[in-house]
């Protein structure tokens, strides 16, 4: 008979050692490792992900790189700045580009101010120490032409200057080398926070030179049937180059204050109100007012050329000019706008012409170089980096009818066929010398008085 099974004998499993057998034991077999989850791999990046931040590398780098290279281009190639501007002003309007144009002189100021804040002002030219010969006394008599000499006016900061500031260098004429010279320039430097910032201003004695308007190929543009129907050269006539003496810029371009312009005997646009007004007549007369003093005498007037508001008249500056934020003077640009600028005006007495070009200044400052040049009335012409130019007509090895063009200072631009072969898109002005029977007169009046 089989052995009765005990209860030990039940409780025991039919197979091997459980675990806790095992750990009973003192591990005498080790359990195995429960297996442990693989770490997730990481994705490639998407190739746009890769494409994106190599763009975002390249423009970081590359925009102020290009921004800079465009800002060095615009001040080589001179249509480059205009042909930019034009067509911004086409896509965005003309506030945006001159809320552009603003800020990058501003930045441009503000980095002058940074690596050349110590900078004194220098001189451009010498003062020769003795008048030419033609201004003598006992030559007197040898002459054609009446004797110009405008007073020195000295440095507009007498503790800020260079040598020469406000002296007048005579510019004499290669055509009349033994006459006196029609035309003198000074150098001033009237801004004491940048010795950079100059005016070359030029002296012209009306007596015996006449200013002469001529329109462009391109400006100013106009809704005028006549005007439209208007052949346009762009150049110095050819019968008054060989007497031609200088040539500059004219306005701002219709777009920027549709200031009014008549030259060459057909009114291009209409003038406007709140205005300066260049304007010549009979007899050689010339005056630079604002258009509410002289329109009375608008159809007496051969030709005229509006600018923005006068900014001496009376010898008393415009109090626009103490004004914050005033764009009478930049077209759209603040006034305090740092950037090249043309300006013109005439003496008290309405005998000498001044014409000034500057480097880096503001509205106020040209005012106030052209006002103590002389100036008892002032009228700012256009404004930007390619546009002012103050250029002499010469002639070329001795040939008066075929001139080569000079710049009155270095550093602007141009060429030597501005004016007088190359075909100027915008307005400008000339002078030209008068013959030596127009000057007579004035030459009788000067030899009589005392």
């Amino acid at each position: 008979m089989a052995p009765e099974a005990t209860s030990s004998t039940l409780a025991e499993p039919a197979s091997g050692p459980t675990s806790s057998d095992l750990a009973v034991a003192g591990g005498a077999a080790d359990a195995p490792p429960a297996p442990r989850e693989a770490a997730p791999q990481k994705k490639p990046p998407s190739r746009l992900r890769v494409w994106l931040k190599r763009v975002a590398i390249g423009s970081a780098i590359g925009l102020p790189v290009l921004a800079l290279g465009l800002w060095v281009a615009i001040h080589r190639v001179e249509w480059l700045g205009p042909w930019l501007a034009d067509t911004g002003r086409s896509i965005v309007g003309n506030d945006a580009i001159a809320k552009l144009e603003d800020w990058a002189y501003g930045v441009q100021d503000e980095y002058n101010q940074l690596t050349r804040g110590d900078e004194p002002p220098e001189a451009h030219w010498e003062v020769p120490p003795q008048l030419p010969p033609s201004l003598l006394e006992e030559n007197a008599s040898k002459l054609k032409y009446p004797r110009f000499i405008p007073t020195s006016v000295g440095p507009v900061h007498t503790s800020f200057k260079a040598p020469g500031d406000g002296d007048w260098v005579p510019m004499v004429d290669p055509r009349n080398p033994d006459e006196p010279p029609p035309m003198w320039k000074t150098l001033l430097h009237p801004d004491k926070k940048r010795g950079w910032a100059l005016v070359a201003v030029m002296a012209v004695d009306l007596k015996q030179v006449r200013l002469n308007l001529v329109a462009g190929t391109m400006e100013p543009m106009t809704q005028l049937k006549e005007a439209k129907a208007h052949k346009r050269a762009g150049v110095i006539p050819p019968e008054d180059v060989p007497r031609s003496l200088a040539a500059f810029n004219g306005g701002f371009k219709t777009t920027h204050g549709n200031y009014g312009m008549k030259a060459e005997g057909v009114l291009f646009v209409e003038p406007r109100t709140r205005a300066c007004t260049i304007a010549a007549y009979d007899k050689d007369l010339l005056k630079i007012a604002s258009w509410e003093s002289v329109s009375d005498s608008r159809e007496t007037m051969l030709w005229f050329r509006q600018a923005p508001m006068c900014m001496y008249e009376g010898a008393t500056m415009h109090k626009g000019l103490l004004a914050e934020e005033n764009t009478l003077w930049g077209a759209t640009l603040d006034k305090d706008t740092v950037i090249r600028r043309s300006a013109i005006g005439i003496s008290e007495d309405g005998a000498t012409l001044y014409v000034g070009i500057s480097e880096a200044t503001t509205a106020t400052a040209i005012a106030k170089a052209m006002h103590h040049a002389g100036a008892h009335n002032v009228a700012q012409l256009d404004v930007n980096w390619s546009y002012p130019k103050l250029v002499t007509v010469e002639p070329r090895d001795g040939d008066a009818s075929s001139p080569v063009v000079k710049a009155v200072i270095d550093g602007f631009e141009y060429t030597e066929d501005d004016y007088v072969r190359k075909a100027m898109h915008r307005d400008f002005f000339y002078l030209t010398r008068k013959t030596a029977e127009e000057v007579a007169p004035a030459l009788a009046r000067q030899e009589s008085s005392p």
